[in-house]
């Protein structure tokens, strides 16, 4: 259950949040790929992230404190073309570093658009968090844009994908921020996860 929910503020880099003790959960995911409004479905808040039709609008580390418990960390997306390379070169250096040295990052979500074929940009970025060590779970999103046979064949296209690479496969959420399918499921994972019991 969201008690409530505290925006602590926007940070461009590690060195510049504050110390926290609160466990953290970062999401992740290609720009546009719903994060915003998924934020918003798990908070059950409707404009605590502000959700834009402009691919890459989050530029900063976004800090949520949820039932004073945890911390919501909204990371910017990737995979913008439009960028500069200067801007994604300052992308991969804040988002890197955070993912890397953050003490208190418990686990990081991976947004994945089920609409789209497995796309090579998610596959390296979910290898390299594999490389580094970095515990993380997978989201489908916008699952109500098609029927749920379409989404299981998009979903079981890219775990494929991901066997090319990995032996086991982490856990996955299938996610609608429309029609609030898995909200329930995500919410009361977190907060096993927060409570140290059993997932």
């Amino acid at each position: 259950m969201i008690r409530e929910v505290h925006f602590k503020g926007s940070f461009p880099s590690l060195k510049k949040m504050p110390e926290c003790k609160l466990p953290q959960f970062a999401f992740i995911g290609r720009s546009n790929v719903g994060k915003s409004s998924l934020i918003n479905l798990l908070t059950e808040r409707k404009s605590i992230a502000k959700v834009s039709k402009q691919p890459g609008k989050t530029q900063m580390i976004n800090l949520f404190e949820v039932n004073e418990e945890w911390i919501l960390v909204d990371l910017p997306g990737y995979g913008y073309a439009k960028e500069s390379k200067k801007k994604r070169s300052s992308w991969k250096s804040m988002v890197s570093t955070y993912l890397l040295e953050s003490p208190m990052l418990h686990l990081a979500f991976v947004l994945i658009d089920a609409n789209v074929p497995p796309q090579a940009i998610d596959i390296e970025f979910i290898n390299w968090l594999g490389q580094n060590g970095i515990p993380f779970n997978l989201v489908f999103t916008k699952i109500d844009r098609q029927n749920t046979l379409q989404n299981n064949k998009q979903i079981e296209a890219f775990r494929n994908k991901m066997l090319e690479n990995w032996e086991e496969l982490p856990p996955y959420f299938a996610v609608s921020s429309v029609t609030r399918v898995g909200q329930e499921d995500l919410q009361s994972y977190i907060d096993r996860l927060v409570k140290g019991e059993p997932v």
